[in-house]
This record gives C-alpha cells, sequence and structure tokens, in this order.
C-alpha cells in the first residue's frame, strides 16, 4: 500500500467511475484498474461493488475510505512540517463568480489557517478573460468553466489557449436552466414559454453553453444581468429563463419557488502556467485538491 494508491482510491470514491478518476488524477483507466486491483489484494478484501461501469463501496470500502482520508491527511501535515521554507508573499487567484461563492469559501479558509503568510488576491471575472490573464502574467492560476467538447470545435481560438496553459479539473458543476414555477416541464428549448433567457456577461462560459443550447430550438435574445440573484429575480417575473450552476441555485435559498432543467455537467479547471508558479501555488494547489475530492464525492 503507498500513498498513490491510496489517491486513486479516493479518486475513484468521489467519481465513481474509473474513466472519471483516471482523468482526475492523470492516468490511465488500465492503470487505475489495476492499482485498485492491487490494492485490494494487499488487503485482501473487495473494495467495491462493480455494477457495469459504476463503482461503489462495500462495507469494507467504506471502512477503509475513512482511513485513507486520514492517512492523506497525515501525508499532508508530513510535508508541511518538513518543507524548508512556508510558502509566503502573494498568490493572485482568479475565480468565477459562482465558484467563489459556492465552492471556495472552505478552501480559502483552511488556506489562510495553514498560511498566514500569503496574501491571496482574488479576482473575479468571465472564464476567457481570467484565462488570458493567466497566459499574460496577470494572475498565477484561476479556477474558469470549460466548454463541452462539441463547443470547443467551434471555438479553437479559446481551447487553443487553454492548451498554452496546465489544466486540472477540480470541481463538476450541474448547469440548470431555471424557469418560473408555473411553466410547463420542458425537453429541449422549442418548449419555452418565456420572452428571454437572464445570464451573466459574454465571455461566461455558461452563457454560451445556454445560447447554444435555445439556438437549436428557439431565437429567444439573452437578458445580460450582473449577479445570480438579479438572475433569479428575473425568472420571478414569470417571462425569462435563467442559466446558473445547481450549487449557485442550492447556495441562495431562494424564497420563491423556480423549476429546474438540466443542461449537464461542466467541468471547472484550475489553469496556471506551465513552469511558472510562485511558492504558494503548490500549497494552494493541495488545498484546492482535498476540497475537490470532497465536493465531488458530496455531490455524488
Amino acid at each position: 500500500m503507498d500513498l498513490s494508491s491510496i489517491e486513486i482510491f479516493l479518486a475513484v470514491v468521489s467519481d465513481r467511475s474509473v474513466t472519471k478518476a483516471a482523468k482526475a488524477v492523470g492516468r490511465v483507466p488500465s492503470n487505475v484498474t489495476t492499482r485498485i486491483q492491487q490494492l485490494e489484494e494487499d488487503l485482501g478484501v473487495s473494495l467495491f461493488s462493480r455494477d457495469g461501469k459504476k463503482m461503489t463501496l462495500t462495507r469494507e470500502g467504506e471502512t477503509f475510505f475513512a482511513y485513507a482520508n486520514r492517512l492523506m491527511a497525515l501525508a499532508l501535515e508530513a510535508r508541511q512540517a518538513v518543507r524548508p521554507l512556508a510558502p509566503s508573499g502573494t498568490l493572485r487567484v482568479g475565480t468565477m463568480e459562482s465558484t467563489a461563492a459556492s465552492r471556495l469559501p472552505a478552501a480559502l479558509m483552511q488556506f489562510n489557517q495553514m498560511w498566514p503568510d500569503v496574501s491571496l488576491q482574488l479576482t473575479m471575472g468571465a472564464s476567457r478573460d481570467l484565462t488570458r490573464d493567466v497566459l499574460s502574467d496577470a494572475l498565477d492560476c484561476a479556477l474558469i468553466a470549460r466548454l463541452p467538447k462539441t463547443m470547443r470545435e467551434e471555438d479553437s481560438s479559446f481551447d487553443a489557449e487553454l492548451k498554452a496553459l496546465e489544466m486540472e479539473l477540480t470541481f463538476v458543476e450541474d448547469l440548470l436552466i431555471v424557469l418560473p414555477s408555473g411553466h410547463p416541464s420542458i425537453k429541449s428549448a422549442a418548449d419555452l414559454r418565456v420572452g428571454s433567457l437572464a445570464a451573466l456577461e459574454p465571455g461566461c462560459t455558461y452563457r454560451r453553453i445556454a445560447e447554444n443550447w435555445a439556438r437549436k430550438s428557439s431565437a429567444l435574445p439573452t437578458s445580460e444581468l450582473g449577479s445570480y440573484h438579479a438572475i433569479l429575480a428575473s425568472v420571478a417575473t414569470g417571462n425569462t429563463a435563467g442559466v446558473m450552476p445547481r450549487s449557485v441555485l442550492d447556495l441562495m435559498h431562494w424564497p420563491t419557488p423556480v423549476q429546474t432543467h438540466q443542461l449537464g455537467a461542466v467541468e471547472t479547471l484550475l489553469v496556471y502556467r506551465k513552469n511558472d508558479r510562485p511558492s504558494a501555488f503548490n500549497a494552494f494547489h493541495e488545498v484546492l485538491s482535498a476540497k475537490g475530492r470532497d465536493v465531488r464525492l458530496t455531490t455524488n
């Protein structure tokens, strides 16, 4: 048993899929399968029940899961204890508004407690703008939403910008169309009975995904609003559909009922320049990776 095997085990638990876990830890699926089998042989128990491609923990797996988390936390503590120089200085982090609200608070609090000498500066923006700021060295790293594969082919310039950077999957968001409470259920944009689509600025990836979906069956104009609260207020008028991730909707506890239609999963990536990282980046990366595993587990 080694730490890399435990990390792979935790990734499979989080994603419930060998293929998704392999992507998260940067390995090929066959290697992930082999490492899990070796871990099970080492422990002498089956850690997962396998139902097609879906992986769920056995009773023994659930017991081992608690120890695996403790082992990874202890390994992180050990690395911090022997590190000759503690991170310091300034770390410039870009993030989408939705990610800052729903995903980052716990990670930022933990990072501040662990590394109080680091000045962490947050910049809010749309994914495309944040990506360009990382490329130009205006930011050290950023959390951005990636377009689905089919849309990447239509926007090769943005995809080329991303490929010039290092990219790591950090969170997966469930993107929603939010509808007024009395709106009939929909299967496609053709079923919409509203006059407009409410979204954030044009560089917002969520907006682009929603507009692409709407164009296939409808010709809705887009109303640009400055916040997710404003989007929900517009939906409450009864003549607007909004777009936002489920994590933000759940966070807001909106006082009036709404209906939702799923557009699909959208990846949140941590992007940063190759071979150009300040000392505080690795510490931030470790905290963020741990929180990302926790989020993917609780949302499955």
